[in-house]
């Protein structure tokens, strides 16, 4: 047959297209031949997906509205009918429809607790509120938390519903529901302490706490919780708060000192009495995660109410083999880890550990595997659908990333079995010390990238630390915490108490010897978002998924490592207000000058820089040269001046590239190529300097300029309200330059009242 010249190339433009298109289309049918031999775990990645829209709501720089929260699910659920059996397209419409309802989630949430946050500060407030929680501090004193009635000088409109205030001398007979009244400094939630940093007032509005501050008097009982009238589900919880207080009460004085400080941590989650040395060994031997109540302490709490059921009904054949006693065990373990959770404070770690700890016992008692990856893929959907804010917190990161690292781990293992085994003796003991270590191992690496980027340190000697305390505390410390609460109740509790002391003894030990052996800890530098984000997706795909193709996620991690140190660091950094500044030397460590009040933020940036010095020797360098009116120093060729009083505007204007501090720029000032002013610094906060080598040019240019105004965006936490309409009491003192309180038993500045470090 003839062909045409025309048709003939219409034909080879056709052949053509399709040889390029052939190979894309023979990539998608394998990868969904790949997806369809993983039916069975499609599910397991739905809370991933849920988490993924949630974090492109906390990412993004703007609040979105309501309607466009609202109206993104019904597109995505318009997509997904409409792909309805188009294979990859409609798993793909799938998984934006999970995005985007956890995306309209977090707005709900965020709308949900909306509450008022005080707009600065404000001195000698007189303030009136119903005490939540009392939480004594390591040295002295206590802080309380209170449900806000009224803020002499604050509009109902302006009035935070809940304060935290430190106060250094505690009142006798203090409980929680107690109606008081006290003078107190109040401030907003603190902002990070440098661009990127932990954002305490977001975490703050999502608690509806609107304050924090400190007491310059003991409080005032005004009225008792037992002679106030409220609802009944208050009552219910001031009466659970002061089950609490209580037996915390009774433990410190069974076991006084560091000993029953922790003890009170592992039964009520009161860590407040603990010192910051014993929290630091804790910290740097790997062993913080026993004194947090999270799924190890309820698993060992639940796990022996189970097993010992179990026993007890076993010891009665009429009942052991006429009844589901598997079933009633369950139960009776699912009602203890449910008084457990009360009695530990509810905290966001012990409720995530409860609901995973209730799913499988529910699935006890229904016939089904107890131990599956679907289940922690229920409990992750919940609790992020309920407090979608959890997933930026690292505790939530941290324990879903070990119990799916571990799961994952165990069906591998389980999958590869040899059936060649331990005879004997031999066999319990490996698998008991095998399976430390292993956990141990596994669960390091798996959070790991994790500690990096939220905590910038890295424990190294964790296993050896956690292959002592682990045992200790699975079978002498909670189990005695156990028994505990089951004799408090007849006044028995002294003989547990001090089994628990024994074995928390030996734990604080291990913690301080390990903490203290050379290299325990590594300090690491800020690694970049896109760093954690590949690591993160690569953890996911290696552990969710069955089939050999769960390798990629290791070239995903991989490339996350490739890429951990591209954050380029800050040549300056210039605190709130211009107090704090600090420029990286020629040898790349920072150089700070400030008053002592700013120690606390620079503590924040030598973390951030991956630095372990303490911030005196960072202050003690001889970067800056000062006098009485300002100090100067190089940075890369640059001169870089911080005024401390306007006679050194004239000078600084004409010799300094970099001028930090002082008034608005004048007209006249033509010379610096960059004037940060103190009222600028306080309404932008830190701000961080980058320097860039500018092609024919002597001196470097500088790049950009970051605040942590600018990183946080425009959202509902970072907004500061106008002024209250009236005005603080007309004795308020004047403003101490030097960051510190009217008195010396009030807390400074440099100590920003326990809330960053909690």
């Amino acid at each position: 047959m003839d062909v045409s010249p025309e048709s003939a190339g219409r034909e080879g433009t056709l052949a053509a297209a399709w040889r390029r298109i052939s190979p894309v289309l023979a990539q998608a049918g394998g990868l969904r031949e790949s997806l369809e031999r993983e039916r069975a775990r499609w599910f397991v990645w739905t809370p991933v997906a849920l988490g993924t829209g949630i974090a492109i709501y906390f990412a993004r720089a703007h609040e979105p509205s309501l309607w466009i929260a609202l109206a993104l699910p019904m597109m995505a659920l318009g997509l997904a009918g409409a792909s309805r059996k188009a294979g990859l397209l409609s798993i793909l419409a799938l998984g934006v429809l999970t995005a985007s309802l956890g995306f309209t989630l977090a707005k709900l949430r965020t709308e949900w607790t909306r509450a008022p946050v005080l707009g600065h500060e404000i001195r000698r407030a007189e303030v009136k509120g119903i005490v939540e929680l009392i939480e004594p501090r390591p040295a002295r004193g206590e802080r309380i938390t209170l449900r806000v009635t009224d803020i002499k000088g604050l509009a109902p409109g302006d009035r935070p519903e809940r304060v935290r205030i430190r106060v250094m001398i505690e009142r006798e007979g203090l409980k929680p529901g107690d109606l008081v009244r006290l003078r107190a400094t109040l401030r907003p939630p603190s902002v990070p302490a440098l661009p990127g940093g932990y954002d305490f007032a977001r975490t703050a509005w999502f608690q509806r706490l609107g304050a924090t501050g400190y007491a310059i008097a003991p409080a005032e009982i005004i009225a008792q919780a037992e002679a106030r009238d409220q609802s009944l589900v208050q009552n219910a919880r001031d009466a659970l708060e002061r089950l609490r207080q209580g037996i915390g009460e009774r433990i410190r004085a069974a076991v006084p000192g560091e000993t029953g400080a922790i003890a009170v941590s592992l039964i009520t989650g009161e860590r407040g009495a603990i010192t910051e040395a014993t929290n630091d060994a804790y910290r740097d031997s790997g062993l913080v995660h026993i004194l947090s109540i999270s799924g190890l302490h309820m698993v060992i709490m639940a796990g022996a109410v189970f097993a010992s059921i179990r026993i007890l009904l076993a010891a009665f054949p009429a009942i052991a083999l006429r009844f589901p006693t598997k079933k009633w065990a369950a139960a009776a373990a699912l009602a203890g880890a449910a008084s457990y959770l009360l009695i530990s404070g509810q905290s966001v770690a012990t409720q995530r550990a409860f609901l995973m700890i209730a799913i499988m016992f529910a699935a006890v008692m229904l016939d089904r595997q107890a131990l599956a990856m679907r289940n922690v893929a229920i409990a992750a959907f919940v609790v992020l659908a309920v407090m979608p804010e959890s997933l930026l917190d690292a505790g939530f990161q941290m324990s879903f990333a070990a119990v799916v690292s571990l799961i994952a781990a165990y069906e591998t293992a389980r999958s590869q079995s040899s059936e060649r085994e331990l005879a004997g003796w031999l066999r319990p003991v490996a698998f008991f010390l095998g399976g430390i270590v292993l956990s141990t191992v596994i669960a390091s690496l798996a959070v790991a990238p994790i500690g990096a980027y939220h905590f910038h340190r890295s424990q190294q000697y964790a296993l050896l630390a956690n292959l002592i305390s682990v045992p200790i505390c699975n079978l002498i410390v909670m189990p005695a915490a156990l028994l505990t609460l089951v004799m408090m109740p007849f006044g028995l509790e002294a003989l547990p108490l001090a089994i628990m002391a024994k074995g928390i003894d030996v734990m604080s030990a291990t913690a301080h010897w390990v903490a203290s052996l050379p290299g325990a800890v590594m300090h690491i530098p800020k690694i970049s978002d896109m760093s954690f984000a590949l690591m993160i997706a690569g953890g996911l795909w290696l552990t969710l998924w069955q089939t050999r193709w769960r390798m990629l996620g290791l070239a995903a991690i991989g490339a996350g490592l490739v890429v951990a140190g591209d954050d380029p660091r800050p040549d300056v950094l210039a605190g709130r207000g211009g107090e704090l500044v600090a420029l990286r030397s020629s040898d790349g460590t920072l150089a700070a000058m400030g008053s002592r009040s700013g120690s606390f933020e620079l503590t924040r940036w030598l973390e951030h820089d991956g630095d372990a010095r303490a911030p005196r020797d960072v202050m003690r360098g001889t970067a800056f040269r000062c006098d009485g009116v300002g100090c100067i120093a190089g940075v890369r060729g640059l001169t870089l001046a911080v005024e401390r009083h306007p006679s050194a505007a004239a000078e600084d204007c004409k010799k300094a590239d970099i001028v930090i501090g002082g008034s608005e720029r004048s007209r006249g000032c033509a010379h610096p190529r960059l004037v940060l002013d103190r009222a600028t610094l306080r309404r932008d906060g830190t701000h961080a300097i980058y320097l860039a080598t500018a092609q024919g040019s002597e001196k470097p240019a500088i790049e950009k300029v970051e605040t942590v105004a600018s990183r946080r965006g425009e959202r509902p936490w970072t907004e500061r309200p106008l002024r209250p309409r009236r005005a603080p009491a007309p004795d308020t003192p004047p403003e101490n330059t030097m960051g510190r309180s009217p008195s010396s038993d009030q807390p400074t500045e440099e100590m920003p009242l326990d809330d960053e470090r909690d």
